[in-house]
């Protein structure tokens, strides 16, 4: 199958009776395969004739013809003998009927459909022509790329002759015209990011066609890069003026005018494109509505004409509806109702999110575009980092479409903003426990408890007409009871439908008793905790104890397997627990495997735990529990990506054990999919009791620091411990807090702070004998000097970490530093002593079988041998780093790779392979914060510089001149004197 193209219509057969199917390739090396297996074509010269019939297409080819194509104006004596010949041999190796004789020549014919690679390219960019015309620019994207993909280097790849060489050129141009509407569609549907890395390699190749530099520019100003995207203009203009003497087209001088004017139509498609008939992705999020959805006619009525005002023909603007109300009011089963009653009307679908705005720590808008990015379509590599970012583009896909977003349980304006479409034709439904005053143009309803009416038919639909009907004044005392909230109406009628031997009067009696409190409904949450008081109540006593012992975590929600370790319980038991709870409604399933409480249920459940769970100690143990779960579980984790790594040999001892898996990636999958519990439950637990456990599950999670995604939120952490060790007086821990908080310091790329925790760290790591301690902090100390240049700092930090690490019988950590001081001693000129160093640490890493490590130290040999001029050999260790850094998720060290990957190239005159590693170390994001990404803007504009792009270049380096100078780097002086030749010019 390798290397084998294949057309659309080309599949493998499931008979053996059927004849083998002959294929052949011209995009590429010339060549026939049967079925899979090749076929040999012979001479160069003989695939020359056989390309000449195959780009025929089934018409006669003379031999005058053929002699013409094989050898132009100067043939050899023998030609004709010579054509047969060739002819006579292909005959013999085709099947029968092939190669036919006709009129004095030859011409292929009965051919399959798809039997040629260029018949099939050609058929699938007319598909991809024809459903870009109907506006399916998906699909036409899809195709575009399909055709593309059956190009396998050069056209008729070391085919000679004057034929070829004229088709070759024909074909490539083609290719080019393929490839410049594919990426013309990439930008119609805002992959701008995503485009700019490979329009700088083809404007590198291919510097006189204007029509990828414009389509260069308008990438570079929709990813907010305008001086860049001028700079493309400049080198443009003065590369034209020398090779050709002419100007820019017009196309392009008048897209430069209006990058100049900011003009707003930028930000839209260039040629926007008919409706499509199909959208490839129609999220439909929203929740089931409540069958026995009951009253708020009024409401109802008025957000439904809202809706409808946004979603006609004639809309102007997109329409904001903000319903605000205390907890249980029914906001969002209003709006959930009313937003599938106007499904229709938003036919390219429907967004959901709940902003846990009521909770301590509400969901962030960055990671929620991600996911609405994500479920319209949107590929992760294509979703960029920034808030600011992200909005632009979930605005941009967004543009053009009719999707309703429905955003839940929100905080506060602020948190909503980013999250809201931008054009006429889409909607928002926003509920919130605060009135959004200060959203611009938001239709504003506050809702308040139902009337008398609807509560008691909402009361009637859940227990049913013929047990209210013979009690209907107790149903009255019920529902006024209740304070006529909807919540608190569900949760009783609820508890009373699922006993059918009480009665309502009974029900009505049982409420009566809480009277006192019930008068607090007006003040607000209090209402909702009288409610949920009845339920409660209600309770056996081991739902009770698992509604209470489970509200304490703090994380957005808890795993099954979690939960079992708060409880003390099989996991089979602690299922059947939270399910009844979830029966109660008092619980939801947030999906299979995975619980949470409504915030206002939590909080309720801690009260009841404060309260009801004696003696405490019970609540600190379910905490204790909880804590030793997730600890002995990442340390599993961090065992089976580090084998022989002593780390988990000096973590504190667990009595709870963790989940196990059977390989690694089910444990990777587990770290991040519970990074958020992980890091909730680390900040929870630094108190006395549990503060050396807590660190100790922050530094066996460490892989959460570096794989982008989670990195702020474990800073965060890393902070609080650090405070927390400090002020609890824990020299031990507060050792182990800063060492973590100067790894997570020094991979922003913040040094002077990452210098000062990890010299802290020392000196707690000295004070207490701490062998985790004195390695890792004398090692990240290395790795601090060496980034500051201060190269002799550095290598004494280091080899007292590897002292250290020997001494603990740390192979792992002592293969770190050696890969770390190969680096420093690559960087004083020491290259083969560098060299012997890190390959000291991969022997290591190879005995102990760690993968993922392993690529750190390739990483770093990739770095010495670039240095020693041996590039090949550094760019097979770089790129055989960078496949493990992408598959372990380890989105900064693949973008430090990538940069890594880019140095290689320039150095070896490859500037424009240079330039596509840099940009794509830009959209990833590396290693080393801002500091880095200053390091990548100097690399992307040496590239561009050798490319004679010199504007653009000039561009790059003033913004990371920007950065070094913010934080006074001494990278600063070099970079000045890189612009001021340029500048001079």
């Amino acid at each position: 199958m390798d290397g084998v193209p294949r057309g659309p219509e080309q599949r493998r057969s499931g008979s053996s009776t059927e004849p083998a199917a002959l294929r052949f390739g011209v995009l590429g090396p010339v060549r026939a395969w049967r079925d899979d297996e090749p076929v040999t074509t012979g001479s160069p010269q003989q695939r020359a004739l056989l390309a000449a019939l195959l780009l025929r297409e089934g018409r006669t080819a003379t031999a005058a013809e053929l002699i013409d194509a094989l050898w132009g104006e100067e043939p050899p004596s023998q030609a004709l003998a010579a054509v047969r010949t060739y002819a006579s041999r292909l005959r013999k190796v085709l099947d029968p009927g092939v190669l036919v004789s006709e009129s004095g020549g030859y011409a292929v014919r009965g051919l399959g459909e798809g039997a040629l690679d260029l018949a099939a390219a050609q058929e699938l960019a007319a598909e991809a022509e024809k459903a870009r015309n109907t506006g399916d620019l998906c699909h036409a994207r899809d195709v575009l790329n399909r055709a593309l993909s059956l190009w396998d280097g050069e056209t008729l790849a070391g085919v000679p002759g004057p034929y070829a060489e004229a088709q070759r050129v024909r074909l490539e141009e083609w290719r080019l015209q393929l490839l410049e509407s594919r990426l013309d569609m990439d930008l119609e549907q805002g992959c701008h990011a995503e485009a700019v890395s490979e329009l700088t390699a083809l404007t590198a190749a291919h510097p006189l066609r204007e029509r990828l530099r414009e389509l260069l520019m308008l990438a570079l100003y929709r990813s907010g890069r305008q001086a860049e995207a001028l700079a493309v203009y400049a080198d443009t203009r003065r590369l034209l003026a020398d090779e050709l003497g002419v100007d820019p087209r017009p196309g392009l001088q008048g897209l430069q005018q209006r990058i100049l004017r900011a003009d707003p139509g930028l930000a839209e498609p260039s040629a926007p494109m008919a409706e499509p008939v199909a959208v490839s992705v129609r999220p439909a999020q929203l929740p089931a509505t409540v069958p026995d959805f009951t009253g708020r006619a009024s409401f109802v009525r008025e957000l439904s004409d809202v809706l409808a005002s946004a979603s006609g023909d004639e809309a102007r603007v997109m329409a904001v509806s903000a319903l605000a109300g205390i907890g249980g009011v029914g906001k969002t089963t209003l709006a959930v109702h009313v937003a599938h009653a106007a499904r229709a009307s938003f036919p390219d679908g429907q967004l959901y999110v709940d902003l846990q705005g009521a909770g301590s720590r509400s969901a962030e808008p960055e990671t929620v575009l991600g996911a609405f990015l994500r479920a319209l379509g949107t590929a992760d590599s294509a979703i960029p980092d920034s808030l600011e970012e992200r909005a632009a583009l979930y605005r941009s896909v967004l543009d053009g479409r009719k999707v309703l977003v429905l955003l839940d349980n929100a905080r506060d304006a602020a948190q909503v903003r980013p999250l809201l479409p931008g054009t006429a034709g889409c909607a928002a439904l926003v509920t919130s426990r605060v009135r959004m005053v200060d959203l611009a143009g938001a239709h504003l309803i506050d809702l308040d408890v139902m009337s008398p009416e609807e509560a008691l038919a909402l009361f009637t639909r859940i227990v049913g007409e013929e047990r209210v009907a013979s009690e209907r004044e107790a149903a009255l005392d019920v529902v006024a009871a209740c304070g006529f909230l909807p919540l608190a109406i569900r949760i009783a009628a609820s508890r009373l439908a699922a006993r059918r031997t009480w009665t309502v009067s009974a029900l009505a009696a049982k409420l009566a008793d809480e009277r006192r409190r019930l008068d607090e409904l007006q003040a607000g949450d209090l209402a909702v905790k009288a409610t949920f008081e009845l339920g409660y109540g209600q309770l056996e006593p081991a739902q009770a104890r698992a509604f209470r012992l489970l509200g304490l975590a703090d994380g957005p929600d808890i795993s099954l397997a979690a939960a079992a370790a708060v409880l003390d319980l099989s996991a089979e038991d602690t299922e059947d627990l939270l399910e009844s709870l979830v029966d109660t409604s008092l619980l939801e399933s947030a999906a299979p495997g995975r619980y949470r409480f409504h915030d206002l249920v939590r909080l309720y459940a801690r009260a009841c735990a404060e309260r009801d769970e004696q003696p405490p100690s019970e609540r600190e143990a379910a905490m204790s529990r909880l804590l030793d779960f997730y600890l002995a579980t990442a340390a599993g984790v961090y065992a089976i990506e580090r084998p022989g790594d002593r780390t988990v040999d000096h973590l504190e001892p667990t009595r709870f054990p963790g989940m196990e898996f059977s390989n690694d990636m089910n444990a990777l999958d587990w770290l991040h999919s519970e990074s958020a519990c992980i890091l909730a439950c680390v900040r929870q637990s630094l108190r006395p009791n549990t503060l050396r456990r807590a660190v100790d599950l922050l530094l066996a999670a460490k892989d959460l620091a570096e794989s982008g995604a989670s990195s702020l939120s474990y800073e965060a952490a890393a902070f609080a411990a650090r405070d927390a060790t400090a002020g609890a007086g824990d020299a031990h821990a507060e050792g182990r807090a800063r060492t973590t908080l100067a790894q997570v310091l020094s991979r922003a790329g913040r040094f002077d702070e990452a210098g000062v925790e990890a010299a802290c760290a020392i000196e707690l790591g000295n004070r207490t004998g701490d062998p985790w301690t004195r390695g890792n902090a004398h090692n990240e100390q290395g790795i601090i000097a060496n980034c500051r240049n201060e190269r002799a700092v550095s290598e004494a930090h280091l080899l007292e970490a590897i002292r250290a690490f020997r001494s603990d019988g740390n192979r792992p950590g002592e293969a770190s530093a050696l890969c770390n001081l190969s680096r420093v001693l690559v960087s004083v000129g020491r290259t083969a002593s560098g060299i012997d160093l890190v390959r000291q640490g991969i022997t290591i890493y190879d005995e102990l079988g760690l993968t993922f490590r392993l690529a750190n130290a390739r990483y770093a040999l990739g770095i010495a041998l670039s240095h020693a001029a041996r590039e090949a050999e550094a760019l097979s260790e770089l790129s055989t780093a960078l496949e493990t850094f992408v598959e372990n998720r380890q989105r900064l060290w693949e973008g430090a790779t990538h940069f890594r990957i880019a140095q290689v190239h320039l150095s070896a005159h490859r500037p424009a392979q240079a330039a596509q590693h840099a940009e794509q170390a830009l959209k990833t994001g590396s290693m080393g914060g801002d500091w880095m990404r200053a390091n990548i803007l100097t690399l992307l504009g040496r590239s561009l510089s050798a490319l004679d792009q010199i504007d653009r270049a000039r561009a790059c380096w003033q913004d990371a001149l920007t950065i070094y100078e913010k934080s006074e780097a001494p990278e600063a002086t070099e970079l000045r004197s890189l612009l001021r030749p340029v500048e001079a010019a």
